[in-house]
């Protein structure tokens, strides 16, 4: 049975489609490929066009009908292949020179071993990668963690893996997000940026939040390189500035905090800002957890604690611990999260707190404190004194 341009891709542009591609350009300033792929942007589904210009890569989502319009014209005049792929399809049009087209379609035969690829809708929940390999993600090409046509290098794939794995935690808590309006996130200690770029990519580029992101660190080389690239990419909604949580002012509240890595006491003092601002949302991974290290004294540990090394484990997960109970008696619901495996790095602990408003008293971290006769600077920030 013949089937036209029109019917064939009126069926296979659906929420259905895994991916399609349009390749083989008429014309050298085209796009050699562009790939397109279904994503939920606020609850709809829509079509997301990807595509690299020299060392730039470029996304753009449309409607279902405006896609279908796209590649209409696009196989008319520009194009002369579109592949498409479904759960149970594979289809490939080739059009001549006068417009012209050959359609093929067959059903799928999964190779053995092979996982299909899953549907990026968000409500299911099937295991994926939020940025799918295949698709060209800018900062991600400039990390040297993709090829410029999506592909992510194997010795580079345990980063890819760290961005997704950091991305699934914020997907977790966008409920706690308000929806109506801008949100305002400050990410401390934000270094060369990698991740502060992948949330902003997730939340604004596919997720079409509206969003206001503050990348704050103390070198002034970093911050030049990245409103550098934050200009770049067009991220109008990024800005990275120069200086210190303890002492900002630049908000006087924010909806989300994120400190990764900043080290020993600056994450107490980014917990603490982000407590005093009604931040919603904090994500922490705290580094170099010296100071209950100099402070820990308890006679009934004392068998344990006269081992360099396992005093400073055990320093680092009390720290943490202490961090995360303070939390909960300031109104959040905390977690503590394992951020990647423990073969790539021993400080993968991420702290997650979503604001109830639940405030408990803090007298039994207290009581624990006072027996490990411990000083915390997080108590000290948050109730003004010491234990």
């Amino acid at each position: 049975m013949t089937v036209t341009l029109e019917e064939f891709l009126n069926e296979q542009i659906t929420e259905k489609l895994e991916n399609a591609a349009l390749s083989r350009s008429r014309s050298q300033e085209k796009p050699q490929k562009i790939r397109i792929r279904p994503v939920q942007v606020r609850g709809q589904v829509l079509f997301q066009q990807s595509w690299t210009c020299g060392t730039q890569a470029f996304q753009k989502n449309c409607t279902r009908e405006e896609t279908i319009a796209f590649l209409t014209d696009a196989l008319g005049r520009d194009y002369r292949q579109l592949q498409t792929r479904t759960a149970a399809f594979e289809g490939t049009v080739l059009a001549g020179k006068k417009g012209k087209c050959t359609i093929r379609q067959r059903p799928r035969k999964e190779k053995e071993g092979e996982t299909p690829s899953p549907r990026i809708l968000s409500h299911n929940r099937v295991r994926q990668y939020l940025l799918q390999e295949g698709v060209p993600v800018p900062f991600l090409i400039d990390l040297g963690v993709m090829t410029r046509d999506g592909k992510v290098h194997a010795a580079r794939y345990d980063k890819f893996r760290q961005v997704n794995r950091f991305l699934e935690f914020v997907e977790d808590i966008l409920p706690a997000l308000p929806e109506d309006r801008e949100i305002t996130i400050l990410d401390f200690g934000c270094g060369k940026s990698y991740l502060t770029f992948a949330l902003y990519y997730y939340l604004h580029e596919l997720r079409g939040r509206d969003i206001r992101i503050i990348g704050l660190d103390l070198k002034e080389d970093v911050i030049r390189k990245c409103n550098a690239h934050a200009k770049e990419y067009g991220y109008d909604r990024l800005q990275f500035l120069q200086g210190d949580v303890a002492d900002f002012r630049g908000v006087s509240s924010i909806d989300m905090m994120v400190t990764l890595h900043a080290c020993d006491t600056a994450t107490d003092y980014a917990l603490a800002r982000a407590v005093q601002w009604g931040a919603r949302v904090i994500l922490s991974v705290p580094c170099c957890q010296h100071e209950l290290n100099r402070q820990i004294r308890n006679e009934s540990l004392s068998p344990v604690l006269k081992y360099g090394i396992l005093k400073e484990r055990m320093s680092a997960l009390l720290t943490d611990g202490i961090r995360a109970e303070l939390l909960e008696c300031s109104g959040y619901k905390t977690q503590i999260l394992e951020f990647i495996d423990m073969e790539h790095t021993p400080k993968n602990l991420l702290i997650r707190g979503v604001y109830t408003g639940n405030r408990k008293s803090p007298e039994e971290a207290v009581k624990m404190m006072r027996e490990l006769n411990v000083d915390p600077a997080l108590y000290r920030l948050l109730y003004g004194e010491g234990v």
